[in-house]
């Protein structure tokens, strides 16, 4: 019984996930200017794969996302000159928007990336 409670639960959460599949993009201001990236999410369920390309830092690959209802988490790596950096980051859907926060190395940067048609 507690096995089929279980599976029921999973099932209800996967039903009620968002659904992010798609492009989205993104505009980061910092103190050295505006940084745009663009999001390819793939969903499958709760699992959550896909690229993500920077106009500064390339190309990287979401590696262990997830969502559940309608918060993510996924993991990218930048290739940076000095040695490649694993930036943690997670979000909010609220409707055509992701408030996300990615956090490198202590520090945490807040921006919001919008659903493109």
């Amino acid at each position: 019984m507690k096995a089929l409670m279980m599976h029921f639960m999973l099932f209800a959460a996967t039903l009620t996930a968002a659904d992010v599949t798609g492009t989205w993009k993104a505009a980061l201001k910092g103190q050295a200017g505006t940084m745009k990236r663009t999001f390819v999410f793939n969903q499958d369920g709760t699992k959550l794969t896909g690229k993500t390309t920077s106009d500064r830092w390339g190309k990287s690959e979401i590696k262990n996302g997830k969502i559940e209802g309608d918060n993510l988490s996924f993991t990218i790596t930048l290739a940076f000159e000095f040695g490649a950096v694993e930036v943690s980051v997670t979000g909010k859907v609220q409707g055509n928007a992701i408030a996300m926060v990615a956090a490198l190395q202590g520090s945490t940067v807040e921006f919001t990336a919008q659903r493109t048609p």
